[in-house]
């Protein structure tokens, strides 16, 4: 299998699914039914034996609880980082308001993560089909922590792959600004067959982030600020506040909608 047949047959599988299309059942109401949630999606590829995986390690940036590539999958030789673009209609719908997240927005977050695992299981099926073994660490036994002190944490960061494999730099609230914004969310996948890697195109890990601070204002929870970045704390109070009134769904994205990195990178490449 190559880099192109992947990516080809991932985003067809994209663009056909039932699944990336609000059914009448899973519908907040008849509004939403056969609204499309994501577009097509946008790939990096990784060495597993990247310095980053060990630095990461560090308690300044994830913490020794974080495994690398080859601590996941042993033999690893790639690792496939993938964004999925929000469709132009939720990102719209949750700039309507920076006081509580659109319904399509929920939709998006809850039954896009649905079809983010749909996609991450196609991939690895197809991989393992062609005879390469395969892992997704988000659904493997072993991504989350629990305990005290362990309430933003678990053992892979799909925005800090991402970043490794060459796919965006970091924003201040936090997300990943990737060509396509970073509005969407992230996924990933290891596996034991060699593809041709990316090299990234940037050195900093806030290259693509131009600190305008339009984010700061959109934030319900005043979790965001020019010095400290995101505080996860507030933030994740808020989310609490949204899963309450929307159980099973929840979400806010007001950082992610009506900025510059939205559906694209402010900047071509560094910081000036």
């Amino acid at each position: 299998m190559t880099r192109a047949e992947l990516i080809k047959n991932s985003v067809n599988f994209t663009n056909e699914s039932p699944n990336n299309y609000i059914s009448a059942a899973a519908a907040i109401s008849p509004e939403y039914v056969g609204m499309k949630i994501y577009e097509s999606p946008i790939f990096a590829f990784g060495r597993p034996d990247d310095e980053l995986y060990i630095k990461y390690k560090s308690p300044d940036v994830i913490g020794s609880h974080s495994l690398t590539p080859h601590e996941w999958l042993l033999g690893a030789k790639t690792v496939i980082s993938f964004f999925l673009p929000y469709t132009q209609r939720i990102k719209k719908a949750n700039a309507h308001d920076y006081q509580w997240p659109a319904d399509e927005w929920l939709h998006g977050r809850y039954e896009g993560q649905i079809f983010l695992k749909n996609l991450a299981a196609y991939i690895n099926q197809l991989l393992q089909d062609a005879g390469h073994e395969s892992l997704i660490p988000a659904d493997d036994p072993r991504f989350g922590l629990s305990g005290a002190g362990t309430m933003f944490t678990s053992r892979w960061s799909e925005r800090h792959v991402a970043y490794a494999c060459g796919l965006g730099t970091f924003g201040l609230s936090g997300g990943l600004i990737t060509i396509k914004g970073m509005s969407g969310r992230l996924g990933s996948i290891l596996t034991t067959l060699d593809l041709p890697k990316d090299i990234r195109p940037y050195g900093g890990i806030y290259d693509y982030c131009t600190m305008c601070g339009v984010c700061i204002s959109h934030c319900p929870a005043h979790a965001i600020s020019i010095e400290n970045g995101k505080a996860h704390a507030p933030c994740s109070d808020f989310l609490d506040s949204v899963r309450e009134k929307n159980s099973p769904r929840f979400g806010c994205g007001k950082c992610q909608v009506n900025v510059p990195c939205e559906s694209g990178m402010p900047y071509s490449h560094q910081r000036k």
